[in-house]
């Protein structure tokens, strides 16, 4: 299992923890360390379209409204942290950590 986003984000440890403790072996990418493959970009925005990109963050208010109207590729692979978090790949695709993610996650 797999949980694209970054360490110091309160709900990917949130959801990795609760992962674990339901006998998952959950991986962390930090998707600043190691950020996403042109691949996974488009993967996750035919999966979640505009909701992978979270404009409620600092990182996002901080931008330019010329940079803010990029497409969301262009964004997120300038910027990975405006990726929406945690993005999970195990039993299913999900985004975030709402009640439908941990049940799609089986939780």
């Amino acid at each position: 299992m797999i949980l694209y986003g970054i360490p110091t984000c309160d709900t990917c440890r949130k959801a990795k923890k609760a992962l674990e403790a339901a006998g998952h072996a959950v991986t962390l990418r930090d998707v600043r360390a190691a950020p996403l493959s042109e691949a996974e970009i488009a993967e996750f925005i035919a999966a979640f379209g505009d909701r992978l990109v979270n404009r409620a963050s600092t990182t996002w208010r901080g931008l330019p409204e010329a940079e803010r109207a990029e497409p969301a590729p262009v964004l997120l692979a300038r910027h990975p942290a405006l990726m929406k978090r945690p993005v999970i790949r195990g039993a299913a695709l999900t985004l975030g950590w709402d009640k439908t993610a941990q049940a799609a996650q089986g939780l």
